[in-house]
């Protein structure tokens, strides 16, 4: 049996792009063949689900009976569970998974978990770091930066922030770069994964008539995010392997 992968990808601050993130992993893994599925936790309208509707279901993770919906299926055959915890959401999340014991099982090798912290400009960011890594016993622990809004990070004094980083041992530091603002706004409309975006297709597969030009440059932008993605060996920590894409430089 394939050892379930745990993904969480959150932050205690809103706007600052998780949920852009979470479709990255989405389209990482499936470019890769890694069998997938998600929960998105903007309960009861959803985000990520507007852009992957057959593979995510939207949950309430602060109820025992949604928790259920996603920890007793874990066997259920897929290899990788993302899951995009709501803003606010991310200390709440990790103390329930702490309370039933699947940081426990992590810790013990029975489930690989992987946290996604996705990082505002303020020094608050720093305090949350703290914070979540008292949970990140066993987990894999990534620190995105995240520029996809224009982000500049102008709060953090480098030293400050150095103290912070460091005081996590496991932790790894991510960058996603900012993608145009045009193109990011027509993958927003159109409502697709942003692999659907680049190859022009519509929500149910049709031919689209995408911009050439926005599509280059979310092609280019996607491509960055991706070769991020395969620094941190992210296909093997899903048990997989890398697969060549087509179109990166």
């Amino acid at each position: 049996m394939v050892k379930p992968v745990v993904i969480v990808v959150g932050a205690d601050k809103g706007g600052v792009g998780k949920t852009t993130v979470s479709r990255t992993l989405l389209d990482y893994f499936s470019v890769n063949n890694v069998q997938t599925r998600a929960f998105d936790t903007e309960s009861p309208r959803g985000t990520l689900k507007r852009f992957y509707p057959e593979i995510t279901e939207i949950v309430d993770m602060t109820t025992t009976t949604d928790q259920m919906k996603i920890f007793d299926t874990l066997n259920s055959g897929l290899s990788v569970t993302v899951i995009d915890a709501r803003a606010g959401l991310l200390s709440s999340a990790l103390a329930s998974l702490r309370d039933i014991g699947f940081l426990d099982s992590a810790r013990s090798g029975q489930i690989t978990f992987a946290v996604f912290h996705i990082l505002g400009s303020s020094i608050a960011s720093l305090d949350e770091i703290e914070e979540t890594a008292t949970f990140m016993s066993g987990a894999k622990y990534y620190l995105v930066k995240n520029f996809i809004n224009d982000t500049q990070f102008f709060q953090w004094d480098q030293s400050t922030y150095n103290s912070y980083f460091h005081r996590i041992k496991q932790a790894t530091e991510l960058t996603i770069p900012k993608l145009n603002e045009m193109a990011y706004e027509q993958v927003e409309v159109a409502s697709v994964p942003f692999v659907d975006f680049v190859a022009n297709k519509g929500r149910n597969d049709e031919p689209a008539n995408n911009s050439f030009v926005l599509r280059g440059y979310v092609r280019h932008w996607l491509a960055n995010v991706w070769s991020e993605f395969d620094r941190i060996n992210l296909t093997e920590l899903a048990g997989a392997k890398s697969a060549t894409r087509s179109g990166e430089k």
